[in-house]
């Protein structure tokens, strides 16, 4: 097992993200060698001054900090990571948990909706809960709305798991503070953050995902277009999860995005057992009945690139990167490199904020890049 301490440095490092961070310890012998090389290469992708990279001291205080809390990491592609999130190819690097974590490892069901939900939605998402927490576990976001009242219910007969959008030390909304420890005594409370993070508009999009990929499935219980629950209900379909939408009236807009759902395919809902009889099996349990789930990134080819190439890759890569995605086969085939050059370069770009790498293997240039 690698040293946790390099693992969250790494995972804490700035330009590293999931894909990186992926990439970075398929590369190299372990953390700690990824780490050292990541000054020169940010530098090789043009960045000006070395990457911000937290030193032991700040790792272990961080450490130390989330076990006074009486809290736990978890690490990508080690023990104890939920196996259903790790099937996602930007599943996160790290996590901190509250509570009982290997909860996040056992079937899940995920309820998301409106913050500003009618008093029908709010009845209907703590009764769903309530009736599903026997069964499943109930993963939701500790939003107003739709999320607290699933967590609420699910605390009546089950157990739940809240995904936050910041620190564990930054209950959000503040009113749920008290709901919050509730879960974290009984069930489990999970973020991405560092301690002391504010919650932020771009951080809710990373909290969705890891809603998706807990869950075998996703139950959107009103939601207006272009809505939260509606981006997280495209990242579990993009995972292979299964949909499920209460119905609503097309007076009411917040029952547009549900109903959306149920016109593209979306299991139709109205109680427990619409979701009981449609979930697959746990992927832990019968993988090979599954398909859909996204894969991890491709990463390294056997033979390592000259000097040349890398040389090469460098001054003709970053012009063929634009706002659209592309796929890197695409621009290996374009510029004659093999992968493994391109991928070296695409690496050293990234760490120097001038390229951004997607799920699907695909890269896409920032908009401040």
């Amino acid at each position: 097992m690698a040293d946790p301490l390099s693992l969250l440095r790494l995972a804490r490092s700035e330009g590293v993200g999931p894909l990186t961070y992926r990439r970075l310890l398929a590369r190299f012998a372990g953390p700690e060698e990824a780490l050292a090389a990541l000054p020169a290469l940010a530098a090789a992708g043009g960045r000006a001054h070395p990457p911000r990279v937290p030193s032991p001291e700040e790792a272990r205080r961080e450490w130390e900090a989330v076990r006074r809390l009486g809290g736990r990491f978890l690490f990508l592609d080690e023990p104890g990571y939920p196996p259903l999130l790790a099937e996602l190819a930007n599943a996160p690097p790290v996590l901190a948990v509250l509570g009982d974590a290997a909860l996040l490892a056992a079937p899940a069901i995920a309820i998301a909706g409106a913050r500003n939900a009618s008093a029908n939605g709010l009845a209907l998402a703590a009764q769903l809960a309530a009736e599903l927490a026997p069964h499943l576990t109930i993963v939701s976001g500790l939003a107003r709305g739709i999320d607290t009242a699933a967590h609420e219910g699910a605390l009546r007969g089950g157990r739940t798991v809240a995904v936050i959008a910041g620190g564990l030390d930054v209950p959000y909304p503040a009113e749920n503070a008290g709901l919050q420890r509730r879960i974290a005594e009984t069930g489990a409370v999970v973020t991405e953050a560092p301690l002391g993070t504010e919650p932020l508009g771009r951080h809710f999009p990373k909290r969705n995902r890891v809603i998706a990929g807990l869950s075998l499935g996703l139950v959107v219980i009103e939601a207006a277009p272009r809505s939260g629950s509606l981006l997280t209900a495209r990242l579990a379909a993009e995972a292979g999860r299964e949909i499920f939408a209460v119905p609503g009236s097309p007076r009411d807009p917040r029952s547009r995005g549900g109903n959306d759902l149920l016109r593209q395919g979306a299991h139709l809902t109205e109680t427990a057992e619409d979701v009981l009889a449609n979930l697959p099996a746990h992927p832990a349990l019968r993988r090979a009945a599954l398909t859909g789930f996204a894969e991890p990134p491709p990463l390294w080819e056997d033979d390592a690139p000259g000097p040349d190439e890398l040389e090469r890759g460098r001054g003709e890569i970053p012009s063929l990167l634009g706002v659209e995605p592309v796929l890197v086969d695409e621009i290996a085939r374009r510029c004659q490199l093999s992968l493994t050059a391109v991928r070296t370069v695409i690496l050293e770009l990234e760490l120097a904020g001038r390229a951004e790498c997607l799920p699907g293997d695909k890269v896409v240039r920032p908009a401040d890049g």
